[in-house]
C-alpha cells in the first residue's frame, strides 16, 4: 500500500530528466506521495534503469524516452501532467563539458517549458538549476580591489555570460543560459514557474573532475562555495511545488564550504588520497557570502502545514 498526500490526489507529474541522482530520488518521493509519475529520460538505457530500480508503487510510474531536441518526445511525456519537474543532468567530467552541452542544454530547457506552456493540465515547473547560475562575476574582486564591504550573493543575483565565456566556465553558462531561457518562456506564455538554484550534488561518484567546480579555489575564496544533499534537494524541489507560495528562485544548499577543515572533507569526498589535514598557510576561514534564507523558511513553512 501506498499512502499520498492531499495535493497528489489524483494528480499526474513529469521528471525530466529522471535518470540522474536527484531524478530518481524525486521518482521515489512522489509515487511515495501519491502522484502518477511520468518519469522521461535522456539517456540511452536510462528507461530500462528506471523500470528495474523503482520499485515502489510501480503501478503509478509511466517510464518515457526523451530527447533534448525532439520537441514532440517531450510533449508526449509531459502530456496530461500538472506538473514538470526539469533538470539537465550535466556530465560527471570536464573534459565533456564543452559548448556543444551547453547548446543542447538550452534546447532541452526551450523545448520543455514550450511543452508545458502547451500542456492545459499544467500547474507549475520547478526547473532545477545551479548556485553556478547565480555566483560567476568579477563584483567582488572589483570591491576587494576598492575596499567596500562584500555583497551577498541570493536569489537576485546571476553569473554573467561574458565572464562565464571567458573563463570556459561551460557548466555555469550553460546553468544560466538555460534557466533564463526558461524563465522567458515561462514569463511569456503564463507559465508558474520556481527554479531550484542548488550547490554542487554530494554523493557517490562525485569527482574533482565534475564541472561545477571548475573554480572551485576561487569560489572558496569568495565564500559561496556551497553542496547539497540529495535528499535534501529532492525535498526541496516537492516543497516548491507543493507550496501554493512558492514563487521565483531559491538557493538551495546545506553545507557552505568556509573553513579549512570544511575543505579538507570536501576533498576526501572527492579523493580518499586528499590530505587529511588542512595546509596550515594555504587555507583561511572565509565569510560566507551567499545565503538561503528564502529557501529555509520555505521548507520551515512546508513541513509545518502552513
Amino acid at each position: 500500500m501506498c499512502p499520498g498526500s492531499v495535493e497528489a490526489a489524483g494528480k499526474s507529474v513529469c521528471v525530466m530528466d529522471a535518470s540522474g541522482p536527484l531524478g530518481r530520488a524525486l521518482v521515489d518521493r512522489l509515487l511515495r506521495r501519491g502522484y502518477t509519475v511520468h518519469a522521461a529520460t535522456y539517456c540511452d538505457g536510462g528507461c530500462q534503469q528506471l523500470s528495474r530500480s523503482s520499485d515502489v508503487c510501480k503501478h503509478r510510474l509511466m517510464v518515457f524516452r526523451a530527447d533534448p531536441f525532439d520537441y514532440h518526445a517531450i510533449a508526449d511525456a509531459v502530456r496530461g501532467c500538472a506538473g514538470v519537474f526539469c533538470m539537465f543532468n550535466t556530465p560527471q567530467d570536464q573534459a565533456e563539458c564543452d559548448e556543444l552541452m551547453v547548446e543542447t542544454e538550452v534546447r532541452a530547457a526551450h523545448n520543455v517549458l514550450e511543452a508545458c506552456a502547451q500542456t492545459e493540465t499544467m500547474e507549475r515547473v520547478v526547473f532545477t538549476s545551479s548556485v553556478t547560475a547565480v555566483v560567476w562575476n568579477d563584483t567582488h574582486k572589483q570591491q576587494q580591489q576598492q575596499q567596500q564591504p562584500h555583497l551577498l550573493a541570493d536569489e537576485k543575483s546571476w553569473s554573467d555570460l561574458a565572464f562565464c565565456r571567458k573563463f570556459k566556465l561551460w557548466h555555469a553558462l550553460a546553468k544560466t543560459l538555460s534557466e533564463k531561457t526558461a524563465w522567458a518562456l515561462a514569463m511569456d506564455r503564463g507559465v508558474d514557474m520556481v527554479a531550484i538554484n542548488a550547490g554542487l550534488v554530494t554523493g557517490p561518484g562525485l569527482t574533482a573532475a565534475h564541472p561545477y567546480l571548475k573554480g572551485a579555489p576561487d569560489m572558496y575564496d569568495d565564500g559561496v562555495l556551497v553542496t547539497v544533499d540529495v535528499d535534501f534537494l529532492a525535498d526541496a524541489h516537492v516543497a516548491a511545488y507543493e507550496s501554493p507560495t512558492a514563487y521565483g528562485r531559491y538557493l538551495c544548499f546545506n553545507n557552505a564550504v568556509c573553513r579549512p577543515e570544511d575543505a579538507v572533507k570536501l576533498g576526501q569526498l572527492l579523493s580518499p588520497s586528499a590530505p587529511r589535514s588542512p595546509p596550515s598557510d594555504e587555507l583561511k576561514v572565509i565569510p560566507q557570502r551567499i545565503q538561503n534564507k528564502k529557501l529555509n523558511k520555505l521548507m520551515v513553512e512546508f513541513s509545518s502545514g502552513v
